[in-house]
């Protein structure tokens, strides 16, 4: 049985929910098949988190796996993934609202990911105009509606 380098807990209250995140890091490295493609290894690092809704009192356990390049500092790694999630989920967010990348149905061979290059760089470029004060999903509209 392989015991953890170094072990965090962390608790975050929002949106009516109450989540529950355990970090724990594993040094040893020597799991990991063909480890010289990654020189900087450091470390194993598993995330077990469960998200309690507030009303429904139902409980949603989730374990996720990452590898890292930085040191075993449990708390620090729980932190970094943590925000890095929150960065995933605002640009999903913004996709989606402005792009309706969701209800896309696009399948055929690398299309949706041609698609979702363009909309990035789309999204990039609205949010660099500062001139006109409307969301993401007006900028647009607002362009298509000038007759100029």
């Amino acid at each position: 049985m392989l015991t953890a380098d170094a072990a965090a807990e962390e608790f975050d209250c929002g949106h009516g929910c109450v989540e529950r995140r355990i970090c724990t890091v594993l040094a040893d490295t020597s799991l990991v098949e063909q480890t010289s493609q990654w020189p900087s290894l450091r470390g194993l690092v598993r995330v077990e988190a469960a998200r309690s809704h507030k009303l429904s009192g139902k409980t949603e356990p989730e374990i996720r796996y990452y590898i890292t390049s930085l040191s075993p500092n449990a708390a620090r790694l729980n932190a970094v993934i943590r925000q890095h999630l929150g960065l995933e989920n605002k640009l999903h967010w913004a996709l989606d609202v402005g792009f309706g990348e969701d209800q896309s149905r696009k399948r055929a061979r690398n299309s949706a990911r041609n698609f979702s290059l363009l909309n990035r760089i789309a999204l990039n470029l609205l949010r660099q105009e500062t001139s006109l004060k409307r969301g993401i999903k007006g900028k647009p509209l607002k362009d298509g509606w000038d007759r100029a």
